[in-house]
């Protein structure tokens, strides 16, 4: 914004020369603060995989609560923005792949957003007693809202995705991914609460009225317990709702990594040397077995974009698949694009049976963003026409979750994408699944670390459901996760590869399955309900000093403010 014009009447007292460029530069406290949340953000997106740091995560939150702490909220979220952008940019960077840096800064941008909310929220509550509670209540609010909007919403970059390991992941099965990242960030606002009563000498102490030991003085209680108690609960929920005993039997599942032949968003004009490619490792398998090399699999998972050859469509197609199915003598699951005549193309699962062919199908429901779909089309074309008209044909969504009865096992289909959101998963394991399947293809996105982020959504999965949870991707990283989370086989990328293991069913509800989106709902709505109350409050207060005399109201403003600088 430009500096107001000095007129002459006031010339006479408008600073100059140097006291005027001092009092233009930032103070020291800004610049601490600042760096802070850069300092804060990047700490949290070095806690997430491939890195096994999953403990910095609360030290990001505890600078972010030292950063925040009795600001005004338009500062907070400014903070909370630069702590956004330092966290998301670098973990989305691999959205700009194969389409330029525009993606990611716009990704990052808007999402970042949601975090500056969030930090302006926190800074409101920061002053109430209790305030690492309504922070921690208000960031797991914040990851809600944007897991629903625009577009549907975008989950990727949850604290609880960073979270595959470690003590706080048992609290997933409890109450979901809500929890989990409430667990993470109330232990980081603990901790920076913590801090700040630590550096205070008590009042008793200073009048020489005794001195408290270090641990028992009055101020650092509350802090500390909100530090230690969701470690705590991790550590006592672990041996308690964590289990990988089979509750209906085993069953010896198959996962299929086909690879492509290159890289880049050309690979779908490689649609039949992809398809060749998954059909070519299910004959090895099948070969394998006969000779005795590998148990004969209950069933076998095949990739999304497996086939992109409608084999509905496409007789030459029909016939690969179904000579590798039968070969392998195994329900498959076959990732296909179905291209009808006319209307949306279908991201689908077909349950292929060796002796009858398509059984069912699931189609995909949460769809990507201008992935599958192009929000905004007649706009971005005047920015980006060729990323637009790459996308000719839109994709349209399956209407319900489905789970496929695969010999003994009953296999859930979660697509790709929607390993991300909470709901999907939750609906697949309540329509019955036993295990998860989340046929995926990341080939678009090259050695960058999407997959294994990916990966580590589903070793979350597999906690908070108790479900095993079978990743097959086109290119990898694909993976057999045990209830646990806990990886047991595992590729390369970009290797083709055949993952056999024999699994358990389980058939028990986890709390968090049984409870659904209901933990994020409540925790959310105290959140908001902490940072309403901070709001009438300081209309209440502007009111009384807006009626007050003049000096009582000129002293009203150094009263203890929430909103103060």
């Amino acid at each position: 914004m430009a500096a107001p014009l000095v007129t002459s009447e006031h010339q006479a007292t408008a600073p100059s020369g140097a006291g005027a460029r001092r009092r233009r530069l930032p103070s020291r406290a800004f610049v601490l603060r600042l760096l802070g949340a850069v300092a804060g953000g990047l700490t949290l997106y070095l806690s997430f995989p491939p890195r096994h740091l999953w403990w910095l995560a609360p030290v990001a939150f505890a600078l972010l609560g030292l950063v925040t702490h009795g600001r005004r909220a338009r500062a907070g979220f400014g903070y909370g923005f630069v702590f956004g952008a330092a966290f998301l940019g670098p973990l989305l960077w691999w959205t700009g792949t194969y389409v330029g840096v525009a993606a990611p800064l716009a990704l990052t941008a808007l999402e970042s957003l949601f975090l500056g909310g969030a930090g302006a929220a926190i800074a409101a509550t920061s002053r109430l007693r209790a305030a690492p509670l309504w922070a921690a209540l208000l960031w797991v609010a914040a990851e809600a809202l944007r897991a629903r909007i625009p577009f549907d919403g975008f989950s990727w970059g949850r604290v609880a995705f960073g979270q595959p390991e470690g003590v706080f992941l048992p609290l997933a099965a409890i109450g979901g991914t809500a929890l989990l990242s409430f667990a993470v960030a109330l232990t980081g606002f603990g901790l920076a609460a913590l801090v700040r009563a630590a550096l205070v000498r008590p009042a008793l102490t200073r009048r020489g009225g005794g001195a408290w030991p270090a641990l028992a003085r009055p101020g650092l209680v509350g802090p500390a317990l909100a530090a230690a108690l969701p470690v705590v609960a991790g550590a006592v929920a672990g041996p308690l709702v964590v289990s990988t005993e089979p509750e209906a039997g085993t069953a010896t599942a198959a996962v299929i990594q086909g690879n492509v032949p290159r890289l880049g968003l050309d690979f779908n004009a490689q649609r039949r040397a992809v398809l060749d490619n998954h059909a070519q490792r299910t004959h090895e398998l099948a070969e394998a077995v006969r000779a005795g090399r590998v148990a004969q699999p209950d069933f076998v998972i095949w990739p999304e974009n497996s086939s992109d050859i409608d084999p509905y469509r496409n007789p030459d197609a029909w016939a690969v698949i179904e000579n590798a199915v039968r070969d392998v003598n195994a329900p498959t699951s076959v990732g296909a694009v179905i291209t009808p005549p006319t209307g949306w193309l279908r991201n689908t699962a077909i349950h292929w049976d060796p002796q009858r062919g398509p059984v069912a199908e699931y189609t995909k429901r949460q769809l990507q963003p201008f992935g599958e779909t192009m929000p905004l089309r007649g706009l971005l074309r005047t920015v980006s026409p060729d990323f637009v008209d790459k996308l000719q044909r839109e994709f349209g969504p399956g209407g319900e979750a489905v789970s496929f009865q695969m010999g003994r096992a009953k296999v859930g289909v979660a697509t790709c994408y929607e390993i991300a959101f909470d709901w999907a998963v939750t609906d697949t394991v309540r329509s019955g699944a036993q295990v998860l399947a989340i046929p995926s293809n990341n080939a678009t996105f090259g050695f960058t670390d999407m997959t294994y982020q990916q990966l580590a959504m589903s070793r979350v999965r597999a906690v908070e459901h108790g479900r095993t949870v079978l990743v097959a991707a086109t290119s990898g990283v694909s993976a057999i996760v045990r209830p646990d989370g806990t990886v047991v086989r595992d590729t390369a990328l970009f290797t083709p590869d055949v993952l056999v293991e024999n699994v358990p069913l389980r058939t028990t509800a986890t709390l968090a399955t049984r409870l659904g989106a209901v933990p994020e709902w409540v925790l959310s709505a105290l959140g908001v309900a902490a940072l309403g109350w901070v709001m009438v409050r300081g209309v209440a207060r502007r009111r009384g000093v807006a009626g007050a005399s003049p000096r009582v109201a000129g002293s009203a403003g150094t009263a203890d403010d929430p909103a103060r600088n």
